[in-house]
């Protein structure tokens, strides 16, 4: 918990307790995909200070929202991760995604857009129902990083980096596959397909990214 409370026997008021400092939700947010080490954490952080997200990890790991664990050899490093009760966390993130990204309107001059916060929007506009019956694997490649959508049956898993066998890979800008899925007039080759085109076509049905443009 912060050093800050609102003194009120109220669950939001008990979540803000937890996670309602500067940084604390991006935090969480950065940590959805998986573990991170501080310095991945830093950098994912356009912006923060490297004492304010110290202080950040401090409060989520006094509250039960994160936990830090040392890498085996040979790697050897702490890194962060979300406990069980953070993890639970995940559905109520994603849905004040939605609800903000419903009125952010064009990206401005000077905002930063990073590939990890689309692959989280991914989890965050998928419609289960749209997916019903399809099992595939779309590997994600960006210039800032690469990623593995797998779909099975009405389920959505995420994860950083990719592996062989996918059955659609697309190469492209992070912009430009928001615009595809929201509904766009972007070119296929604009995408870098490779593999199953019928499974592209389907993306802007399965996430709904119509929302943030």
């Amino acid at each position: 918990m912060t050093s800050r409370t609102y003194e009120q026997f109220c669950g939001v008021a008990r979540a803000l307790d937890l996670v309602g400092e500067r940084w604390a939700l991006l935090v969480v947010r950065d940590l959805i995909l998986g573990p991170k080490r501080f310095t991945d954490l830093r950098r994912g952080l356009p912006g923060i200070g490297t004492n304010v997200l110290a202080a950040r990890l401090r409060e989520l790991e006094r509250g039960g929202v994160i936990e830090r664990r040392m890498l085996p050899p040979p790697a050897a490093s702490a890194v962060y991760e979300l406990t069980q009760y953070g993890r639970s966390l995940e559905g109520p993130l994603l849905a004040l995604g939605r609800w903000g990204a419903s009125s952010m309107g064009p990206r401005e001059p000077g905002q930063a857009l990073r590939s990890e916060w689309l692959a989280v929007a991914f989890k965050a506009f998928f419609r289960p129902e749209a997916a019903s019956g399809l099992t595939a694997t779309v590997a994600l490649r960006f210039a800032d990083g690469a990623f593995r959508a797998r779909i099975e049956d009405g389920a959505l898993e995420v994860e950083s980096g990719v592996r062989n066998g996918a059955d659609l890979v697309l190469t492209t800008e992070v912009e430009t596959l928001i615009a595809f899925l929201a509904g766009a007039d972007v070119p296929p080759a604009a995408l870098g397909p490779e593999g199953d085109t019928s499974l592209l076509e389907r993306l802007p049905g399965i996430f709904a990214f119509g929302a943030i443009v």
